[in-house]
């Protein structure tokens, strides 16, 4: 004899229970993860006019104050203080609509990893990662990221050819891609940082990338030193990205460039002061010119002005190799209201002066939206 099942309906006791318990598990579930959407969009209109050129170029430009990007990040707790992390991040360009800093820049230029973080042994991310050796470099200026207006961005990540020399600045972006970071947790306010980027290049590795940096932050006092080194085969791949046509006489025969840099801040309230000092050496073999050899030092400050403030910002910079030398002079001076804690309008000026050539200089006012 078949046994006979009960269908009868559960009782509206247990179906509310049933659901709150689905409610509790479900909110459970989200509490461990999430997935965040963020960015800035970041325009300003003005003039600029590059050194040793007579004519200025008026223009509504984007990425005044900082390069307007966007991104999706996301966490998901897997227990055990472990938490695995993602995080793809693009640049664009506002006054265009155009994907990345440039035409063929990548879709996530900025970040693009999967990572791991433990909040006792560290964190490991895989993939496109910002270099600490940039990180070092906005943390200890007033003016940060902006490849407008920054005298220590352009000390650092801009070629210079004066006619004479050629100083090829920080070899390879702000980000590497193919690498790997792990980052150390933070120990009495110091954290450690480290990148290795691949050559992925059989039977070859001689293409590689590395880099480090140790940042330190208690109360009002910071400082930091970071050092990176770049090779290159006899066909430099990130060379020829950076600055053109690899049969260019000022680019032939580079091997590798090793670069330190260290920087100070203290917060004194009523201002707060910035200092950087950096030695960037190219080796160079086949130039008889002998090896490329960049020394620069910064200082600047924030002012607290009204609901704002006012940066200043001066850089000097001394090039030379064996039959040639130039010097570099740049300040910037701009204000920065906030309008809100995501909205900001700026006004900014930039001049720079580089041996044997016209200065040249920038100004502009603009305004930055973080969301």
């Amino acid at each position: 004899m078949q046994k006979q099942y009960n269908n009868k309906p559960a009782s509206k006791p247990a179906i509310k229970l049933a659901a709150v318990a689905a409610m509790l598990f479900s909110g459970a579930a989200m509490a461990q993860s999430s997935v965040t959407l963020y960015g800035q969009a970041d325009m300003f209109v003005g003039g600029v006019k590059s050194p040793g050129n007579g004519d200025r170029a008026f223009v509504a430009n984007s990425g005044g104050m900082q390069t307007s990007y966007w991104g999706i990040k996301g966490v998901e707790d897997l227990g055990m203080g472990t938490k695995a992390i993602f995080d793809l991040n693009g640049f664009f360009r506002t006054d265009s609509g155009s994907m990345g800093r440039f035409n063929g820049d990548s879709m996530f230029s900025r970040n693009a990893y999967v990572g791991l973080q433990n909040n006792s042994y560290g964190t490991v991310k895989l993939g496109r990662n910002t270099t600490p050796y940039f990180v070092s470099t906005i943390l200890f200026n007033p003016l940060v990221d902006s490849y407008v207006f920054s005298p220590q961005i352009f000390h650092t990540y801009f070629t210079v050819n004066n006619g004479q020399l050629y100083d090829p600045g920080i070899i390879g972006d702000s980000g590497w891609s193919n690498s790997i970071v792990y980052s150390t947790p933070t120990f009495g306010g110091l954290t450690a940082n480290f990148i290795y980027s691949l050559g992925e290049s059989a039977g070859n590795n001689s293409k590689n990338k590395f880099g480090a940096n140790l940042t330190y932050f208690v109360g009002n006092f910071a400082a930091t030193v970071a050092y990176q080194q770049v090779k290159f085969d006899s066909t430099p791949g990130d060379l020829t990205n950076s600055t053109g046509s690899v049969n260019s006489p000022y680019i032939q025969g580079f091997d590798k460039q090793n670069a330190v840099q260290v920087g100070l801040s203290y917060d004194f309230k009523v201002v707060k002061v910035f200092a950087q000092g950096q030695y960037i050496k190219s080796d160079v073999n086949a130039n008889v010119n002998g090896d490329i050899k960049h020394m620069d030092g910064q200082a600047g400050v924030s002012v607290p002005v009204g609901a704002g403030n006012v940066l200043a910002s001066y850089g000097y910079v001394k090039t030379l190799n064996d039959v040639a030398s130039f010097k570099r002079n740049t300040f910037a001076v701009a204000y920065d209201y906030n309008l809100s804690k995501r909205t900001d309008v700026y006004a900014a000026y930039f001049y720079d002066k580089i041996t044997g050539l016209e200065h040249g200089d920038t100004f502009g006012v603009g305004m930055r939206h973080k969301f």
